[in-house]
This record gives structure tokens, C-alpha cells and sequence, in this order.
């Protein structure tokens, strides 16, 4: 993330505690929640109740955690803490059961019940990010069936579920990293070395977390202080992969080494004062699991833990993220009316590459903004009777920008191709001034807001430095800038947007930016990942949302 290698990432271990009661009975029994710190449920008759929590992916579903069985009770409140991590950049959709337990099975411990012999009560089903975003972490949800066939379908009552940070997710570790005898990877020069932080997911597919900065010419390098918190890495045991790459312009940076430790082991280092080979895979492609340990190291030379808010401490005490989106009109985009164009809308219903792009980061942040008004304009197109503009309302208003849900960007979307023409050339500089402005706007009037303005584009910028000078303004303000390129383009001249795979930026007065605020990739990418482009790119977020909170010194307060 370029020299903002501090930023927090909003992904962490919270426990969710779920509850049910009936609608005259819901205050009483969110008090009996909120007292016991676990959950509290009733439904129409006394009964033994447990709750199976899953988590659903695609309709598929895998069981997270159980409550106990609480024994005649027709308002439970249970104890019982189910652990998951939250991720901020990917659904996380949560299907909750309740099973009304046999007294003859209550000898039998709760993860050894069959649930296929007890009777279903009903079932709750929201996202993790229903909870998070509400106030107190508190979420109330209706109880119903789906497939089952049960009689007085009225009465099943309410699931009252709230999440609770562990405490280990507001700690912080700040880390200085330096190596030594590095590996010289250009021809002409020493190399310019930087290192890459990835957390490993479930499937084993690394994500990237953090990065530092680029040394220049430097075999020996140190680096700034890196900042790494448990929301990011899952616990001080799990597995990081710390890589070191020699610095390429086209992108294609050189692998020098890597190592694989846990913040435990980091930790573990800085007190020893003990360096760590790098290693990289052993030349033979007949054996994919051998090494080839170097002698260059790696050294952790600072060590320290501290306890901040969190990026969940924020959003509860109902700060907003607020999407904005901009998409590309220019005629390289081709006819909107046939196949072959990047806008083609098809009649089957099946979403174009921009409206791709649109649902999947919608999908993701609509949860964090209840108004859901979010501003969306054109550019690169001629509206009816007008020159080019680089930076037009779709809804086709002269003077809101504003639609309604992310279906009112869809909606305005298809309104203005048929309004525009497709012209050119591309460029951002005018769109995130525009956003800026907003931003600008909220902070002044003290709004508890930041903004996230999507631009998706089928091409290269024209105007680079008015765009950087627009990308280092932004900066000082609460927003951050996810451009995601669509198409075929060869799209290695935008990388300059994206300090995670260029250099730093300067404007045209000499300043740089104040913190990591914009990130660059094309679709393309996804192809042979597990982990989306969309996604890694949103990962970023809370990270650039909390250095912002951090340099402003803005604290969470409900």
C-alpha cells in the first residue's frame, strides 16, 4: 500500500451471539441479551432450544458453531459465543437453526446431537455486515421457515443476534523490517527492494494486507514502520507470507525471497535479534515443494503492541461508507448496440463487464450506507446537444448526481447510453475533483462519512498529471479511489494510479500524497485466482479508512 504501510484492514475474529423472542416480548429480551453478553430467544411454547449457526456460500451450507441447549425455556438467552472472521471486502452470509432438543438426548453433548431427530424450530438468515453496521452490534431478524412444513407460521418469533470484537482485535503491532545481502536483480544498477505482506485465506490463496514502501539501489534496506493488527491476520499464530520483490516498472516485479511466519515467530525475532533466510522454489519442476534457502535475511528490528479503535469500532458508532461511481462512455467502449461492445446490455439479462464491476462492489457496500443515495455520473461521452463532457450526471440531471441503490446506477446507466454518444478521450482528473468536492463538503459539516468512488474504465488516461494533482488533493480528504479496468486495453500505463505497483506520486507543485488512497486493476486479472479482483481491491478500504481516522485523530464515539 505504498508509504502508508500502517493502515488497519477491517478483517477480524468476532463472536456472534444469536437470540430469539416474540414481537411483545423483543425489548425484555434484548435487556436479557444485552445482560448476559450472549443471546436471549423465546418462541410460543417451552421447549430445550439450541442454535446451529452456518455460514452459506452459493446456497451450500457449513456449520460454524452451536449454543447449548438451554431446558425449558420459551426465552432462552444463551451463552455460547460463535467465532468467525470478519472480512470486509466478501459477503458473509449467516444462516442461523433453531432446534427444539429431546429430553431424552440431554445427556448427549451439543456438537454430538443429530439434529435430524430434533424438531426445527425456525431459521434466521442475514449477513455479518447486517450486524457489524448496527448500532451495539445489535440485529433483530424474524424467524421462518423455508422447506419445512410447520404449523402457525406467525408464531416462530424473533432471532436477536449481536457481534462482540475479541479483544485481541484492537491490538496492534508495529513492525520495522530491514535485510541483508540481498540478491542483485538488475543489470545496470543495485536493487530497489520492497516488501509484500499476505495473510493466507481458508483455500490457501495469499491476500495481500500491507506493503512497504520501494528502497532505491539498496541491497541492505530498511523500511518504514509497518502496522499489522490481529483484524488483519486472524490471531498472532496464523501464517503470513512475507515477500521481497525487486521493483519493476512494467509490473512484473522480481520474487528476491520470501519466508512464511506467523507474528509470533516476528515477535519471536525482534527479541532474539536473530535474522531469517529467504527462500524461493528450488529450480527443479519435477519436486514443486523443495526450497532453495539464500543467504540473504531478513530482521525485525522494532517490536511493539498497542490497543486502538477498531474499523468495526467506527462503523458501529454509525460512521458511513458512501459509494460513488463514474463509468467510461468513450467510443473505444464500441456500439453499445451490438455484442461486441463492453456495453452491450443482453437481452438475456446477463450483466455486461461495468455492471459486473457495479453489483459485485454494490453488493458489498450497500450494508455500510442506509440512505443508499449514491452520486454517479459519465464520462468521456457528448450528451444531446452539448460538447464533451468528462464528468455528467447519468440520472441526467443538470444539478443531483444522486440515484437510488444500486439499482438506480443500473437503471441511470442504460438511460444514458441511450442519451449519449460515445466520444473521448479519457480522463479522471475532472471526476475525482468532483468527488472530492463532496467529501470536502462532508467534513466540512462535520458529517460522520467517507467516501469510496468506484471508476470503471476500458482505457489508458490521457491526463496524468492533472489526475495525480486530483489524486493528492483527495488525499487530505475521507474518501479512497478503486479504479477496476475493464476490456482487453493493455492497461500497464494506469499502474501508475496504484502506489502498491508503481512509484510514489507527485503533482505538478512537488507534494505527494498524505496516505495510500487509490488502488488500479483489470478484470483480466481475476482469471486463475480464488480471490476476486473486486475483492482484493476492497480489501484495502478500512486500512486507507483508518490512516485517515488516525491522521485527523477522529475518535469512534456513538
Amino acid at each position: 500500500m505504498g508509504n502508508c504501510c500502517s493502515d488497519e484492514i477491517g478483517t477480524g475474529r468476532h463472536s456472534v451471539g444469536p437470540a430469539s423472542s416474540s414481537a411483545d416480548a423483543a425489548s425484555a429480551a434484548a435487556d436479557r441479551f444485552l445482560r448476559s453478553r450472549g443471546a436471549g430467544a423465546s418462541t410460543q411454547i417451552e421447549s430445550n432450544p439450541i442454535v446451529v449457526v452456518y455460514s452459506s456460500n452459493d446456497g451450500a451450507l457449513e456449520e460454524i458453531g452451536r449454543t447449548e441447549v438451554i431446558v425449558n425455556s420459551s426465552s432462552p438467552s444463551w451463552n455460547a459465543k460463535i467465532i468467525l472472521q470478519y472480512q470486509f471486502e466478501v459477503l458473509q452470509p449467516l444462516v442461523f437453526h433453531i432446534y427444539d432438543i429431546d429430553p431424552q438426548f440431554h445427556d448427549v453433548s451439543e456438537k454430538m446431537l443429530k439434529l435430524e431427530e430434533q424438531q426445527f424450530l425456525g431459521e434466521a438468515i442475514c449477513n455479518l455486515s447486517d450486524v457489524v453496521t448496527k448500532q451495539n452490534r445489535l440485529f433483530t431478524i424474524k424467524l421462518g421457515v423455508s422447506e419445512q412444513n410447520l404449523p402457525n407460521p406467525s408464531k416462530f418469533g424473533e432471532l436477536t443476534v449481536q457481534a462482540e470484537e475479541s479483544a485481541g482485535s484492537k491490538a496492534l503491532m508495529e513492525m520495522v523490517f530491514h535485510c541483508s545481502d540481498l540478491e542483485i536483480k538488475d543489470l545496470l544498477s543495485k536493487s530497489d527492494p520492497f516488501l509484500l505482506i499476505s495473510r493466507m485465506s481458508e483455500n490457501g490463496t495469499p491476500v495481500p494486507i500491507c506493503k512497504t514502501e520501494v528502497r532505491k539501489n539498496d541491497l541492505n534496506p530498511k523500511w518504514k514502520p509497518v502496522i499489522l493488527n490481529l483484524q488483519q491476520v486472524g490471531s498472532k499464530e496464523s501464517p503470513l507470507m512475507i515477500e521481497c520483490f525487486n521493483f519493476s516498472s512494467n509490473g512484473k516485479h522480481d520474487l528476491v525471497g520470501k519466508i512464511v511466519k506467523s507474528v509470533a515467530d516476528l515477535e519471536n525475532l525482534y527479541h532474539s535479534g536473530n535474522g531469517e533466510n529467504f527462500f524461493v522454489p528450488a529450480s527443479n519442476a519435477h519436486d514443486c515443494h523443495s526450497m532453495e534457502v539464500l543467504k540473504s535475511q531478513v530482521y525485525v528490528e522494532k517490536y511493539l503492541e498497542n490497543s486502538r479503535h477498531t474499523f468495526i469500532d467506527y462503523i458501529s458508532a454509525g460512521c458511513q461508507l458512501n459509494l460513488m461511481v463514474a463509468i467510461d462512455y468513450t467510443a473505444s467502449n464500441g456500439n453499445p448496440r451490438l455484442p461486441d461492445s463492453l456495453h452491450y446490455i443482453d437481452p438475456s439479462g446477463r450483466p455486461n463487464a461495468y455492471q459486473r464491476v457495479i453489483l459485485e462492489i454494490g453488493d458489498i457496500l450497500q450494508y455500510y450506507d442506509p440512505a443508499k443515495r449514491i452520486p454517479s455520473w459519465g464520462y468521456g461521452a457528448r450528451p444531446i446537444d452539448g460538447p464533451v463532457s468528462h464528468c455528467f450526471n447519468l440520472n441526467g440531471s443538470t444539478y443531483q448526481p444522486e440515484v437510488e441503490g444500486i439499482q438506480g446506477i443500473m437503471s441511470a446507466y442504460i438511460s444514458a447510453l441511450r442519451n449519449v454518444s460515445l466520444a473521448g478521450p479519457t480522463l479522471f482528473g475532472p471526476l475525482i475533483s468532483t468527488a472530492t468536492a463532496i467529501a470536502s463538503q462532508s467534513l466540512t459539516s462535520n458529517q460522520q462519512k467517507y467516501f469510496i468512488l468506484l471508476i470503471v474504465t476500458d482505457g489508458v488516461v490521457t491526463d496524468f498529471q492533472e489526475t495525480i494533482d486530483a489524486i493528492i488533493k483527495a488525499s487530505d480528504f475521507p474518501m479512497s479511489i478503486v479504479v477496476v479496468g475493464v476490456g482487453g486495453a493493455d492497461f500497464k500505463e494506469m499502474e501508475f494510479l496504484d502506489p502498491n505497483k508503481g512509484g510514489r506520486l507527485e503533482s505538478s507543485t512537488g507534494r505527494v500524497a498524505s496516505r495510500d488512497v487509490i488502488q488500479f486493476a483489470p478484470m483480466k486479472d481475476v482469471h486463475g485466482s480464488r480471490i476476486s479482483i473486486v475483492q482484493s481491491l476492497l480489501a484495502e478500504i478500512p486500512g486507507q479508512f483508518m490512516t485517515y481516522m488516525r491522521t485527523r485523530e477522529i475518535q469512534a464515539i456513538s
